[in-house]
């Protein structure tokens, strides 16, 4: 099976099972809310570091006030989302020197940008990475574009549509073999699938409807076992914002 083949088949299954997932109104986003919120989200669950970006977004009334207050403040109003030390800081620090670098923090200007022109302007700033960014193109801008978290990075190799060692290398490939008008979609819904069925450790394979054309090594182990009740975690944080 040719792989974009397999790639349309995998996008009409999930859309089957999850839904199409589709653009909101991009016009009045925020562009640092999706920023600031895909950096909460890193390395823990996307209702967790919902409940702390609103804990910022209640405490101050713009990111402004955001990066005048105190590391010990932020990292207070994000604890509940873990590496709240880390994330403090970087936010800190990310926002003050977006402010000596622009004298605001007003980013509408980039919707003018190609993407080539956004990665380049965020990829400056530390701990600011190519999934982030891309996230803020998909999510903030309303643009066809596919984030690739760990999720999405585990599922196109098991399934053998890309053969990359890490997730980097995996938005490259997929960007380009994904169809026109179909990534976001494609990318909202193996983050679902990622999470609720073709998960890191015991993968639900007795009931996946991607069995027969997956090729991980260890799907006829696991296709065997018996799959309790499962309770679908179809929350995105970057779709509530």
């Amino acid at each position: 099976m040719r792989v974009e083949e397999k790639i349309r088949i995998v996008i009409s299954r999930l859309s089957k099972h999850f839904g199409k997932a589709t653009f909101r109104n991009h016009g009045e986003t925020d562009i640092l809310d999706i920023l600031i919120a895909t950096k909460l989200s890193q390395n823990t669950t996307d209702k967790s570091s919902y409940a702390a970006f609103k804990n910022l977004k209640n405490r101050f009334p713009n990111w402004e006030a955001a990066a005048n207050a105190s590391i010990e403040e932020i990292k207070k109003l994000i604890k509940i989302c873990g590496l709240s030390n880390t994330k403090a800081k970087d936010i800190k620090e990310m926002l003050q020197e977006m402010i000596v670098r622009h004298g605001s923090l007003d980013f509408s200007f980039v919707r003018n940008y190609e993407d080539e022109k956004i990665y380049e302007e965020f990829l400056s700033y530390k701990g600011i990475g190519i999934k982030t960014i891309t996230c803020v193109i998909a999510f903030g801008l309303g643009r066809d574009a596919i984030p690739v978290d760990t999720h999405v990075h585990r599922i196109l190799n098991r399934l053998g549509i890309v053969k990359t060692m890490t997730p980097d290398k995996t938005f490259r490939k997929i960007n380009e073999l994904a169809p026109r008008g179909k990534k976001f979609e494609l990318h909202s819904n193996l983050i679902k699938f990622g999470r609720n069925i073709c998960r890191a450790k015991n993968p639900l394979c007795s009931v996946c409807f991607l069995y027969d054309i997956c090729i991980y090594k260890e799907r006829k182990l696991f296709r065997k076992k018996h799959c309790s009740d499962i309770k679908e975690n179809n929350f995105i944080i970057l779709e509530s914002i």
